[in-house]
């Protein structure tokens, strides 16, 4: 595979470690151009690779020509896109039109219902992109969406459970939760900081099989979710994400939430950005002889995570809680990835956030390019087989852990263990 990646930030960074780090040496990737608008970024992420086959180039992400221009001096054959998601449309339609694969770990933006904002779902996440379904799969060309951690990883975790470990599935339930702490900060973003105002501001949105796609007030539904890896209580809140977006159209079940472990203190400083209207990414105010949205100067001014995240300690689980009926019983299950963040810092130089995101897309290019997973249109992670994702996972230094969680079915389990003990 001859790869275009557009963005060498923290995920850029973790994703060329992790296929400088892969055992058998990652020998599906012939070529990787590792293009950002800071030419220097991306020449620094290409030293730590040290292998020929890292290319450093300079790309402006929102200038469509030019990736096409990129696409061709490279022969390249898939484009990776690792940017904020406001590029996405551009780069999306760019590999449209240089006939080359694509993918990306966060889908192209939603915009709010202009009269009923927490009620009814507007233009959805991922809507330009499946609305050109048609177009790619005429043309047998792949565009996997979502393709992160979360949703990603999550994603496969769900079609894992729905293989493997369910008769019939009413539930699946992202939820993500971390023990973090940053010494000395009393701020942090563990993500980018203009994702993480979009998702957590915009209305959350959840799924239900009677009544399809609907939105709620943000922070809604707080529930206390028990993560394993010694994290424990955390108090998770429903926030718009991919995974409600992408999991019906391929699973089938009753309802898709997605809930994410935000602190009251930052619930309420996000609030108050928006109400001194900070948090706006599409108005354009003068300061001096330059014009700048509220949201890119927050960007510029709020700590780097990148810096933030070499003092940072504790983990992070991502992960996919199922519910529904095996054998007859009722069951819940847990499907999870965790990762602490110093270890991260010691493998890729990036935290753990970054790193968790990274490894989704790197595993599913493995597939690809080693003709595993294949196909065209515009598909999300789930469409997949599950199997060799799981199983990659570990050889890239990320396994996957499953949490059988109280139920009959549970119960099951442990009394056919003991008598097997006992035999």
């Amino acid at each position: 595979m001859k790869l275009l990646m557009i963005g060498a930030g923290g995920v850029g960074q973790s994703a060329v470690m992790l296929i400088k780090s892969e055992p058998s040496g990652a020998k599906w990737l012939e070529q990787m151009v590792v293009a950002d608008y800071d030419l220097a970024r991306a020449q620094e992420v290409v030293a730590l690779a040290g292998q020929p086959r890292f290319i450093a180039e300079q790309i402006n992400a929102a200038d469509g020509a030019a990736i096409i221009a990129m696409v061709k001096k490279y022969d390249c054959d898939f484009i990776l896109n690792l940017v904020a998601p406001n590029f996405n449309e551009t780069i999306f339609d760019a590999a449209y039109e240089a006939g080359v694969g694509y993918m990306d770990c966060a889908m192209t933006l939603s915009k709010r219902h202009p009269e009923k904002p927490f009620e009814l779902p507007y233009i959805k996440l991922g809507d330009y992109q499946f609305d050109r379904y048609d177009q790619w799969k005429e043309k047998g060309l792949l565009a996997l969406v979502g393709s992160g951690v979360e949703p990603g990883v999550a994603d496969v975790f769900a079609k894992y459970a729905s293989k493997h470990m369910f008769d019939e599935i009413d539930e699946i339930n992202v939820r993500d939760g971390d023990n973090y702490e940053v010494p000395g900060v009393d701020v942090s973003f563990g993500f980018s900081v203009w994702t993480t105002i979009e998702e957590c501001l915009n209305p959350p949105i959840i799924w239900e099989k009677e009544r399809g796609w609907f939105t709620t007030e943000n922070f809604s539904e707080p529930e206390v979710f028990c993560f394993p890896g010694g994290i424990g209580d955390v108090e998770v809140i429903n926030v718009e994400h991919e995974e409600v977006l992408l999991v019906p159209r391929v699973i089938d079940c009753n309802r898709v939430t997605f809930k994410y472990g935000v602190t009251p203190e930052f619930r309420t400083m996000l609030k108050n950005l928006e109400a001194l209207g900070m948090a706006d990414a599409t108005m354009k105010i003068k300061v001096g002889d330059s014009e700048i949205a509220p949201r890119d100067f927050l960007v510029k001014v709020a700590p780097s995570p990148l810096e933030t995240s070499k003092v940072m300690v504790g983990k992070g689980c991502a992960g996919t809680w199922v519910t529904g009926k095996k054998d007859g019983l009722d069951r819940s299950v847990y499907l999870y990835q965790v990762a602490d963040n110093q270890e991260c810092l010691a493998k890729y130089g990036t935290n753990s956030v970054v790193a968790q995101t990274a490894v989704g897309p790197v595993v599913m290019l493995d597939l690809i390019a080693n003709g595993i997973w294949s196909g065209s249109g515009v598909c999300g992670p789930e469409t997949f087989d599950p199997d060799p994702f799981v199983e990659k996972m570990a050889v890239y230094g990320f396994p996957a852990g499953i949490q059988e969680k109280d139920s009959p079915y549970a119960e099951k389990l442990a009394e056919e263990a003991i008598l097997e003990e006992m035999i």
